[in-house]
């Protein structure tokens, strides 16, 4: 899990999230789905903090030069 991007946790958490949404068939597979899912979120959601301290750091590092 870890070493999947962004896009690529993203596309297949949109895969997972159909495959709950047809309906699995039976309830062991649909909570191993939802538990993929839920890992898939979790490193989305890594990727975008991450990406939000960059920016964060960015403009701290432009603001802070034109002082």
């Amino acid at each position: 899990m870890e070493q999947l991007s962004f896009e690529q946790a993203r596309d297949e958490l949109v895969r997972v999230v159909a495959e709950l949404e047809q309906g699995a068939p039976t309830l062991e597979q649909s909570l191993t789905l939802w538990e993929r899912g839920e890992a898939l979120a979790a490193r989305c959601e890594q990727w975008l903090l991450g990406a939000k301290r960059r920016l964060d750091a960015a403009r701290s590092a432009v603001e802070g030069g034109s002082e």
